[in-house]
């Protein structure tokens, strides 16, 4: 979980199956591998189409935009494909090797070592020769060299020199240089790091990494009894700060790849914070490091000097409530500054920041959100960004000039927009869909004057009989401060006259949106195969308001989510067609917290849920997620206590079927176990499953199985099949 419990599992949209996952901006519908789409440019006035020949077959057009006027190209090989062919006999890519930047070499791992080749020397050469497996491999940016982590030490290797370097040599089973700690990994630096935490310099001269001490964190033991881990089981032991424990100790050091000397940077080491997302700047001389207190509502950048250590704070954000890490600051090539997204109006906006701290321009003063960073030309000093616009659930497509200045919206209309920008910015392809449309694909010239719709995509015939049906509705919350959007979906041959039951498909954790206005497909789900109604509703604090609906969450998790879902049931319950003693709810991690505090807390709204993985308690998480919202257990007894489902077992009068892998090192089984002795104790009926040797969701066999007990879970309590 990180921003959410889990910030890389999806929560189950339908029923039950949980699957990990990571969150992402917003996409376009999969239509599959066979559909028209734009794959990108052969120069400023020549884009790129995937269309079908008179044949019906599959090609790669270039297509003038000005004229309409196509060539069919060749089948191109990507990059990977030719470096790929081009290894000795015997040997084939896979996912795991690393290509270098310039896409003329790569690292292949095998047999827990580093083989290298390059297409200049046409031979595969070994690099590394011990039992000892390297991880998280990275090329330096001039592709020279590699990086990685040996028994959680630092190394490099010259690949000009064909030498190894040791950059440090003080890890321990307690201390990491390069390689972060597990909460690190989880709620900081994203799973996507693999555990890396280390950073090339521009120029391949430098690394900057932290070096993490876990000593005074608690370990949590899982006890490994699967089959395969032998009749007397194992111990899987790892730290894992809980609100209010001690934290790893962390500090940024600078690596001198010629000399294997770090300087440390000069930040203190006995306060409690936490280090990351470091940057450098263009000419290498200077590395950024963004720093959050423990309380996490105050963002420091401060910028430090790789030859002394020495700093100077160049950025500061604070808030009442929390903060986060900037993910995707954007350095300036021309070395002039950098943009960040910040939500310092209470909206996510753009702003323009040089080396020394001041503010040469805010690029967007929006009420809505600005999603992401999409492409900086610096030469033409404009900046191409995604935002919603006014409607939440849109997403949309802007250039603004780097001095705030002349700002375009190039998308239009409603639902989601996906753009593809010539080289030169002088076109637009926009890629649009929504709910209720399979949408096209438009052309638009620099002034954001439409040119011409390229392709439109079918548009299905709705079949009552063989399809469902979404709709976006608004709902007011009951203190008639915030309109929740949220998406009912009817099943097959919905008739209005009769009474359905309803399944809540949620995640439901600080800043998810659920509810998106684009095409959910023509394919019924199993719920609407077997007339049961889908219902997804986001709450105040699932950033569809902002900081303004977000800030609502602080030290009172659980609180105003419920009370908001609770408005959508009374939604519902004024529906003629609404069964009111079939009202199911179903998630996963966040999801599945919610849905054990609905059967509890909120047990006079929803009679039946299938939780999995489900966070119970938040005493039982990880501190750096937990108390970003929460504070601590100390400072906020009472937010954790009115938080908890244990507290209000004793409501229980549903029927609530849990799950959870007796090996996730995330969420641990604990949590389950509370609430199943709190249950126990209060003399309730309930369900649990456990899955053996399951982490934070599974695959395989035991995932059918739980798709399985989901379905038969509905089937049975709401049809009595």
């Amino acid at each position: 979980m990180r921003r959410l419990l889990i910030l890389q599992i999806l929560i189950c949209l339908l029923l039950s199956v949980l699957i990990p996952g990571i969150r992402t901006k917003a996409q376009m519908p999969k239509r599959g591998g066979n559909e028209v789409a734009i794959t990108g440019w052969t120069d400023d006035t020549h884009y790129l189409i995937r269309n079908f020949n008179s044949d019906k077959n599959l090609v790669i057009q270039s297509v003038d935009i000005k004229t309409g006027k196509s060539v069919v190209m060749p089948p191109a090989k990507s990059e990977r494909e030719v470096l790929g062919q081009a290894l000795p006999a015997g040997i084939t890519l896979t996912m795991n090797d690393v290509l270098s930047p310039d896409m003329k070499s790569v690292v292949i791992i095998k047999e827990n070592d580093l083989f290298f080749f390059t297409t200049g020397d046409k031979e595969l050469k070994r690099l590394t020769n011990d039992n000892i497996p390297e991880v998280n491999t990275r090329f330096s940016p001039d592709s020279k060299k590699i990086a990685y982590t040996k028994n959680k030490d630092l190394y490099v290797y010259d690949l000009v020199k064909g030498k190894e370097i040791r950059l440090t040599s003080d890890a321990s089973d307690k201390i990491y240089n390069g390689y972060s700690s597990w909460v690190y990994m989880e709620e900081i630096l994203g799973r996507a790091s693999r555990y890396a935490a280390f950073w090339w310099s521009p120029d391949g001269n430098k690394i900057a990494y932290l070096r993490t001490d876990e000593t005074d964190v608690p370990v949590f033991t899982l006890n490994r009894l699967d089959e395969p881990d032998g009749i007397h089981g194992l111990i899987e032991a790892t730290p894992y700060p809980k609100p209010g424990d001690p934290n790893p100790k962390v500090k940024m050091g600078i690596a001198d790849v010629s000399t294997a000397k770090t300087t440390w940077v000069k930040t203190d080491y006995n306060i409690d914070q936490y280090i990351a997302w470091p940057f450098w700047t263009p000419d290498n001389k200077s590395l950024a490091i963004q720093i959050v207190n423990r309380d996490q509502n105050d963002i420091k950048i401060i910028l430090a000097d790789p030859s002394t250590g020495d700093y100077a704070q160049i950025y500061n954000d604070n808030r009442k409530t929390w903060v986060d890490f900037y993910e995707d600051i954007y350095t300036m090539k021309n070395g002039s500054g950098f943009i960040v997204r910040s939500y310092r109006n209470d909206w996510e906006n753009l702003y323009y920041y040089a080396w020394d701290g001041r503010l040469i321009a805010r690029l967007t003063d929006f009420n809505f959100r600005v999603t992401s960073i999409d492409r900086v030309d610096e030469n033409q000093k404009v900046i191409y960004f995604s935002a919603t616009g006014p409607e939440s659930t849109d997403i949309h497509s802007f250039r603004v000039g780097l001095d705030g200045k002349n700002l375009l919206q190039i998308s239009k209309g409603e639902g989601t927009h996906n753009l593809s920008i010539s080289p030169g910015g002088t076109y637009f392809i926009d890629t649009w869909n929504s709910i209720t449309s399979t949408g096209s694909i438009i052309s638009y010239n620099k002034s954001g004057k439409l040119l011409k719709e390229i392709y439109k995509f079918d548009q299905p015939v709705y079949d009552p009989a063989k399809n469902s049906k979404p709709e976006m509705v608004k709902i007011i919350t009951s203190d008639g401060l915030f309109n929740m959007p949220a998406i009912i979906t009817y099943p097959v041959n919905f008739d209005a006259s009769k009474k359905y039951p309803v399944i809540f498909a949620i995640y439901g954790g600080p800043d998810f949106k659920n509810v998106s206005n684009r095409w959910p497909g023509n394919n019924p789900s199993w719920n609407s195969q077997n007339g049961i109604i889908t219902f997804t509703v986001d709450h105040r604090g699932s950033g569809q308001f902002g900081k303004k609906g977000l800030d609502y969450l602080y030290r009172s998790l659980g609180k105003w989510e419920i009370l908001d879902y609770e408005d959508a049931v009374k939604w519902l319950h004024s529906k003629s067609f609404v069964d009111t003693t079939r009202i199911g709810i179903t998630g996963s991690s966040y999801g599945g917290y919610m849905t054990c505090l609905a059967l509890t807390k909120g047990a006079n709204y929803w009679t039946h849920g299938f939780a999995g993985s489900s966070v119970t308690d938040w005493r039982l998480y990880d501190d750096v997620y937990t108390e970003r919202y929460m504070d601590t257990p100390q400072e906020n007894p009472e937010g954790y206590k009115d938080a908890s489902s244990l507290t209000f077992a004793k409501n229980y009068k549903g029927n609530l079927y849990m799950t959870h892998g007796d090996m996730d090192d995330n969420v641990h089984i604990q949590n389950s176990i509370y609430l199943i002795s709190r249950l126990e104790d209060e003399g309730k009926v309930f369900q649990f499953m456990l899955y053996p040797g399951g982490r934070h969701g599974w695959g395989g066999a035991k995932a059918t199985h739980s798709r399985n007990e989901a379905n038969n879970f509905w089937l049975k309590n709401f049809f009595g099949k």
